[in-house]
């Protein structure tokens, strides 16, 4: 029984690793980009804060407003966002597809969940705020997954994110570690997910309370929030979109769909997509409204207000 446990705990030491590193011979390649579903867009690219070179996609803002679309865990740019970029794009929002390190074609290999990755995203509002076209104070920000819960941290950080949408975000790694180690590795959670943690913990120095974003999301407030969450959510606990509405001050919005699986609303429910997630960029990413001015200069004021 020990041998079987000390084997146990060997292959638990090296699915913990293959967990939290992506080598980038390992990595899905990018097979499609903003041109597969008719948008015109230019290749970019941002430094972060410790100098990783990181690439993204362009297209520019029609109506001032700015979006940033985060991929989640080990996927790309150009997996489960270039519909969701298109249709934001038709409605004349600037789009920029961002990518984190250890990701898409990006530098590093180590995936930290948050605690490295937020100079990545730092970066990418940076050049949102500096792009041609693109009123700063317009700034939104989409993620799915892992990026879900990534764009929350980021918004909770910069107060240049005035509106967020995290779609099948976990709350926290301790609330969903059984569901996604299941997932992920293909393990029964016990004994195996005790055993991936305390390696983690012991090899990388990442630790289960580390990554708990219900203590981000009520620093978002005052700017609003909007969570899609399915109930048929086999990668992360379909209770996550609750805890992390429930730890959000407002405004704030849930959308939950007993019967969608992860990241599934745009493809399983696409026009109710466009009405709520649209409708949500549009009410709190407004144009400003013109000053009417008189001939002199001064602002015009109605005659019942002298009153």
């Amino acid at each position: 029984m020990l041998l079987i446990f000390v084997g146990m705990a060997w292959f638990a030491r090296g699915e913990a690793e293959r967990l939290v590193t992506s080598p980038i011979d390992t990595r899905r390649p990018i097979v499609e980009t903003p041109a597969n579903v008719g948008m015109d867009y230019r290749d970019v690219t941002v430094t972060s804060a410790d100098g990783i070179d990181l690439a993204g996609w362009w297209t520019p803002s029609e109506n001032g407003a700015a979006l940033i679309l985060q991929h989640g865990y080990k996927v790309n740019r150009s997996i489960d966002l270039l519909g969701i970029a298109a249709l934001l794009a038709e409605h004349g929002y600037g789009v920029l597809l961002s990518s984190i390190r250890a990701h898409d074609v990006n530098g590093g290999e180590l995936i930290t969940f948050g605690r490295e990755e937020m100079q990545d995203l730092a970066a990418w509002i940076d050049f949102a705020q500096r792009a041609d076209g693109v009123d700063p104070e317009r700034i939104g920000i989409f993620g799915n997954s892992l990026g879900g819960s990534l764009v929350i941290q980021a918004a909770a950080q910069s107060p240049a994110i005035k509106a967020v949408v995290a779609h099948s975000a976990f709350a926290s790694m301790r609330s969903t570690i059984e569901t996604s180690i299941r997932y992920f590795a293909g393990l029964p959670p016990f004994p195996f997910a005790p055993m991936i943690i305390f390696w983690v913990g012991r090899d990388r120095g990442m630790y289960l309370d580390d990554f708990d974003f219900t203590q981000w999301v009520d620093d978002v407030s005052p700017r609003p929030i909007l969570f899609l969450q399915g109930g048929a959510d086999v990668v992360v606990t379909p209770e996550s979109g609750r805890l992390l509405y429930d730890a959000a001050r407002e405004p704030k919005e849930l959308w939950f769909d007993p019967d969608l699986e992860h990241v599934a609303f745009f493809d399983e429910r696409p026009e109710e997509f466009e009405r709520r997630v649209v409708g949500f960029y549009d009410r709190h990413l407004p144009a400003p409204v013109p000053v009417s001015e008189s001939t002199d200069g001064a602002p015009e004021t109605d005659p019942l207000d002298a009153r």
